[in-house]
């Protein structure tokens, strides 16, 4: 089976290549998914010899043959798996996308909001190209897509390949085990499939019902043997304490929702908090990581014997200092073990990956589309009744899903109502004006999509961070000067 990451210059290779390894010899994580090839590929021929010294210097045991190229058909020729994760304008871009939103007083981050369209802007032409490219070489390949802002992304993809891409995130399924731990459960059941075959009734055992968009939603039940324990949860200080989430936004606001939020639910909750927080900070998260990745590259480029070395030490610290703007002083230094123990996008996509692969049925939270048909039996979604009837039979949403060897089975949701449904409704709707304006080009597309999205108050506000993306960032100007 041959696996193709494209972006695989990037910072999450080797730990998806050391599960692969373990898979290899039946043991970790995964241990039904034999992959024989890892095909790199990535537009910098520097990133990907950088990328190859650190997992030669790592040397993990049993490792699938790994290959790289700057040629994107050369690469997907015989794939069966695609890992879309790519960053048009690497850490630059993000710097760009978060200080001219800021200037202008709006949130910068880089999946919500203003600075997460300026980061579709430039993105989608990309994936527009990686998706044509798939037809044409690889047509039976599944694309899995890491590339953010992962919602919009997967949308436009979709138009190409059809549910042949899911679009992936950690944070959902990472906040429903972390809140069965919490409760003393095994994190390991959230995965398991209620009542046996995909598509079966969810009676006993534990379940739980999520709705949103990427970035965008809520864990409402948290069931064990049918009787819902999200209630103790969220009524108990202590075991409140456990979840990041409730730590970020407040306790008081999470038990006036009754529901769990998303973590980036924070930028909306929160928002002049939010700005104001990182307005007040030294660096944005795009500084930071444009100088400790730069960093990172030039010193093992310079040293490739220590390669493995300097990417460990980078890669701790990228992650003790995740979404730091959420968190409290105290806090800020590092995040505590609980908070991490999800496995991070690559554990969600080589979950999807051993699901389809090898016909073992797993429960996960995915982005799909509102209208997909995949379900069967009486939990499934496949009545062709739409997941979030308010939304377009096209709209890429993010609910829970079984996934076995015949692909994503889309589970039904309870509904979407009041407040909740106005903001996914909203959000959703300025989604789709910036898919339409990129591609079309139409900067009054653009200009519509960030004026109406909810963080940004003032459409002439609005008409100037567009401006200043297309003036000061060519991948963006590029896209409206067609």
């Amino acid at each position: 089976m041959k696996l193709v990451i494209v972006g695989g210059g990037g910072f999450r290779v080797p730990q998806i290549v050391e599960v692969l390894s373990q898979a290899r010899t039946g043991t970790g994580s995964h241990p039904g998914l034999v992959v024989d090839e890892v095909c790199l590929h990535d537009v910098s021929t520097a990133r990907l010899d950088t990328m190859r010294a650190v997992l030669r210097d790592l040397a993990f045991p049993s490792s699938p043959r790994v290959t790289a190229t700057t040629e994107l058909r050369t690469a997907l020729r015989g794939a069966d798996f695609v890992f879309s994760a790519f960053r048009v304008g690497g850490t630059c871009g993000r710097v760009l996308d978060e200080r001219v939103a800021l200037a202008q007083g709006v949130l910068g981050q880089e999946t919500v909001g203003a600075g997460g369209y300026a980061f579709a802007f430039r993105t989608i032409p990309a994936a527009m190209e990686l998706a044509r490219a798939v037809r044409e070489v690889a047509p039976g390949a599944w694309v899995i897509n890491f590339t953010n802002p992962a919602g919009i992304i997967t949308q436009a993809m979709r138009t190409v390949l059809g549910e042949r891409v899911v679009g992936i995130c950690d944070t959902p399924i990472g906040l429903v085990r972390r809140s069965s731990a919490a409760l003393g459960l095994d994190p390991a059941r959230i995965s398991e499939v209620p009542g046996g075959p995909a598509g079966g009734e969810g009676g006993a055992g534990l379940d739980f019902d999520y709705v949103g968009l990427n970035h965008l939603g809520w864990l409402r039940s948290l069931t064990v043997d049918g009787s819902d324990r999200l209630p103790a949860l969220i009524g108990d200080d202590s075991l409140l304490d456990h979840i990041e989430e409730a730590r970020a936004i407040g306790v008081d606001w999470i038990r006036t929702l009754g529901m769990l939020p998303n973590e980036y639910l924070f930028y909306y909750y929160l928002n002049r908090e939010s700005v104001a927080r990182i307005r007040e900070e030294a660096q944005t998260r795009g500084e930071f990581l444009d100088q400790q990745q730069g960093a990172f590259y030039r010193e093992a480029a310079a040293a490739p014997e220590r390669a493995g070395e300097l990417w460990t030490a980078t890669h701790d610290e990228r992650e003790a200092t995740y979404m730091a703007e959420s968190r409290s002083e105290e806090e800020r230094a590092g995040r505590r073990e609980e908070d991490i123990a999800g496995g991070g996008y690559q554990q969600v996509a080589l979950d999807l990956m051993t699901a389809i692969s090898t016909g073992t049925p797993a429960r996960m939270i995915l982005d799909v589309a509102n209208s997909d048909a995949g379900g069967a039996g009486p939990d499934g979604a496949g009545t062709g009744a739409l997941l979030i009837p308010q939304l377009r039979e096209d709209a890429v949403v993010e609910v829970p899903c079984l996934v076995d060897a015949d692909g994503v089975h889309p589970r039904r949701v309870g509904a979407l109502s009041g407040p909740e449904l106005g903001l996914v409704t909203s959000v959703k709707a300025c989604e789709e004006l910036v898919i339409e304006a990129a591609f079309t080009g139409r900067r009054e597309l653009a200009w519509r999509a960030l004026a109406s999205h909810p963080l940004v108050d003032s459409v002439n506000v609005a008409k100037r961070v567009l401006d200043g993306y297309i003036q000061k960032n060519p991948d963006v100007g590029a896209v409206f000067e067609r």
